[in-house]
């Protein structure tokens, strides 16, 4: 472990606090950096899959959609 010194807004703090619990914040924020880290290597990753074969197709994408929605999510875009 490292110990760091930040700047964060007081509203985003507060918030943190209230949710982490004070003694828990370092965790807290320790997993949500571990969390953006992931997107950021997934984000670089697929933007390298991209340069080299192009872009998903639309029909491939929503395919690849259709398991993560809700059940209602086809009816709010139809009507």
């Amino acid at each position: 472990m490292s110990k760091v010194s930040l700047s964060i807004d007081e509203d985003v703090l507060a918030e943190a606090r209230a949710r982490a619990g004070r003694r828990e914040l370092s965790s807290y924020v320790n997993e949500a950096l571990r969390r953006q880290l992931q997107r950021d290597r997934l984000a670089e990753l697929l933007a390298e899959m991209e340069a080299e074969s192009g872009p998903v197709p639309d029909e491939v994408m929503e395919e690849a959609r259709r398991p993560w929605r809700g059940p209602d999510t086809k009816r709010r875009r139809s009507a």
